[in-house]
């Protein structure tokens, strides 16, 4: 078993050489402008390049980030990117849209390929996906447990990804749309704006009265600890969360998981000084998901952080010796000479001084002096003396003048990148005209569907536990939809349920997680808004697994949807409280337990704006408080199929504004257009 992996966060230069001083074995920085921390500054052109070298040379593997959801317009942009990547010698990408990866592929073949957590991959199915379509890795999402981590690595053929410390969203990794919807800055475009982070609360609050409590902040993981039983279960990489953070925060977090993978001791109290929120949790990898979780940065914490950033400091003043040499030293009565080696590269440093005839063997003395190696990233591993017609004396400057001399040269090779096969890439504009449309509909449950509306819907979509109650003649226009996220034996539970409703008659199946893929093989497949589709290129791809009709995400604009025509049906949201977070944890139980919940609840932000809460299938979705609505703007949207989305609303107001989507009649109460014209940043 290889060891494991310990992936440091580079928000910048300095926290970089942070990591890669500190010892960790791999770095993840973000790439131009497609990045999930956009605000981290991503790497750019011979920054970028620079970076590459200084990790290189010290044996730190760089994983470059394009993990943006992208838009049209962009795609020429990503592809230089990606291009520019490349040639700066970078080891990974890590993506999160479907274009982005075709990219990756199509232009760096050798690059290898690595699936962001804002994927959500979760499940066994999801990660076998991946693997189908050539990724080397799959960074799971942060909400699993050991037991979950164990059974996806132990039957995946790729690397798995986890992390380990850091910052935790509230929603489950890439299926949020809060920060987009309530500030249109979009957290799946790397400009999150941390609305979790503001004040919502969960006790029922009178109307007009805004939250003071944060019931949606959850305390930072550490689950370090782990780190054997994670490598045990077959894990190949560890990963720190932290590229807004700040270079001792880097070090304190690498120093802390060498210690637990080494079985050496670390300093606990630095690592929480350095940066929490009053504490840490590793409430999901031990299936502890209860109140405990959450937690805010105090007043308190930000006072120890200010004390602590001196020692954390000392753990990158000097370089951690990660790159093993061996040493050949020659001397005869003309001069010495020395070897080193890393294993693949060799250098030579010669003095020619003359030596004196020595009193005593002076090997041990030289072995000494040439493993002097501090100050560098080497260590030595092996160190050979021969002096011919010797013994022989040289002067300890001379002996450590040829040490530094052959460890800047071996340096500098080191930093040298090896060429790699890019190749150029035909990227192609597509515009479509407003098509004539079809009306569709999902809803929460059966009992939620209005019958006369029914008959005249081009499509229902309904939960498939919903499957038996749709009567016969009906089912050939239903879609029966997967659940969004699929923890524990869910999986399992969904894919039964499909084959036992394959046969029924049923129109298809649709999901919003790339595991649907692999469970709905063969089946008429629809994608629902939850695979984050905004491009053609992406389409396409989806296109090409199968799929017969893709939803696109809500945070593009109509114009941006226009840039769309994969030449099968795309659908847009019409109506709908649009699910704005969907959470393992659960907000509630900062009021109450599971035992004495009724399932449904209410969220009150700072504005006393009520969220609605909704839980089911081990998940809580949290709602819009106000609708979508663009019934009366349908000479507008380019796409073929509009979709009213139904989740808090009665049969009988379900049956009121399909019947004003129909007659394409202004809303009647609140709502919102969405980004739909003003997008996102």
């Amino acid at each position: 078993m290889s060891q494991l992996e310990i992936l440091a966060p580079a928000g910048n230069m300095e926290m970089l050489t942070a990591a890669a001083r500190s010892g960790a074995d791999a770095v993840y920085l973000g790439l131009g402008n497609f990045n999930a921390r956009r605000t981290a500054n991503g790497f750019f052109g011979e920054q970028l390049a620079e970076a590459v070298r200084f990790c290189h040379a010290r044996g730190v593997r760089v994983h470059g980030a394009v993990n943006t959801t992208v838009y049209a317009p962009e795609l020429p942009a990503l592809a230089q990117t990606i291009t520019d990547a490349a040639q700066a010698g970078v080891d990974a990408l890590i993506v999160q849209d479907l274009a982005a990866a075709r990219l990756a592929q199509q232009i760096a073949p050798e690059v290898e390929l690595h699936g962001s957590t804002q994927m959500s991959v979760h499940t066994l199915q999801g990660a076998l996906q991946l693997a189908d379509m050539g990724f080397d890795r799959v960074i799971l999402s942060r909400e699993l447990s050991l037991d979950e981590i164990r059974a996806i690595t132990e039957a995946c053929p790729i690397e798995t990804e986890v992390f380990v410390h850091g910052a935790l969203c509230m929603c489950v990794s890439g299926q949020c749309y809060m920060s987009a919807f309530l500030g249109g800055r979009s957290g799946n475009r790397g400009s999150c704006a941390g609305t979790c982070r503001l004040p919502f609360q969960a006790d029922a609050l009178p109307a007009g009265k805004p939250a003071q409590t944060y019931h949606l902040s959850l305390k930072d993981m550490d689950v370090i600890d782990a780190l054997p039983a994670l490598q045990k279960a077959g894990v190949a990489s560890v990963k720190i969360e932290g590229r807004l953070r700040t270079p001792e925060y880097v070090a304190a977090a690498v120093a802390a998981c060498r210690g637990a993978r080494d079985g050496a001791a670390y300093d606990r109290a630095l690592l929480q000084d350095v940066f929490s929120r009053s504490g840490f949790t590793a409430g999901y990898l031990q299936g502890k998901r209860d109140g405990s979780m959450f937690g805010v940065r105090t007043g308190e914490d930000a006072a120890k952080t200010r004390e602590a950033l001196p020692r954390a400091r000392e753990l990158f003043r000097r370089e951690f010796p990660a790159v093993a040499v061996d040493m050949s030293f020659y001397c005869d009565e003309e001069g010495a000479s020395l070897t080193v080696s890393d294993g693949v590269r060799r250098v030579y440093s010669f003095s020619d001084e003359k030596p004196q005839p020595a009193r005593t063997d002076p090997a041990e003395a030289l072995r000494r002096s040439l493993a002097k190696t501090g100050g560098t990233p080497f260590y030595t591993h092996d160190i050979e003396i021969e002096m011919e017609g010797g013994p022989w004396f040289l002067p300890g400057s001379t002996v450590n003048e040829l040490r530094r001399d052959s460890l800047e040269k071996l340096l500098l090779l080191r930093e040298k990148t090896p060429q790699r096969m890019i190749h150029s890439v035909q990227l192609h504009d597509t515009r479509r005209t407003v098509p004539s449309h079809k009306l569709a509909a999902r809803f929460e449950s059966w009992e939620q569907v209005p019958r006369q509306a029914a008959e005249q819907l081009w499509r229902i979509v309904l939960p498939i536990a919903e499957a038996e109650k749709v009567p016969q003649p009906l089912r050939e226009k239903t879609v029966l939809e997967l659940p969004r996220v699929l923890f524990g034996n869910l999986e399992q539970q969904t894919a039964q349920r499909i084959q036992a409703t394959r046969s029924l008659g049923f129109a298809g199946y649709e999901f919003s997680n790339i595991a649907g893929v692999r469970l709905c093989a063969g089946l008429p497949m629809f994608g629902g808004f939850g695979l984050n589709i905004t491009n053609p290129i992406a389409a396409e791809e989806y296109k090409q697994l199968g799929l017969a009709q893709i939803t696109l995400l809500p945070e593009l604009t109509l114009e941006q949807m226009a840039a769309i025509d994969p030449g099968i049906p795309t659908a847009m949201i019409v109506y709908g409280h649009m699910p704005l977070m969907i959470t393992r944890a659960c907000p509630m139980q900062n009021v109450t337990d599971c035992k004495h919940c009724s399932k449904k609840g209410v969220l009150t932000d700072r504005k006393a704006a009520k969220f609605p809460v909704r839980c089911g299938l081990g998940v809580r979705t949290i709602y819009n408080p106000v609708p979508i609505y663009m019934g009366d703007k349908q000479e507008q949207i380019p796409a073929d199929v509009l979709t009213a989305y139904f989740t808090v609303e009665t049969r009988e107001q379900a049956a009121a504004i399909l019947a004003q989507i129909s007659a394409g009649k202004p809303f009647d109460g609140d709502f919102t257009r969405g980004l739909y014209y003003k997008g996102t940043n």
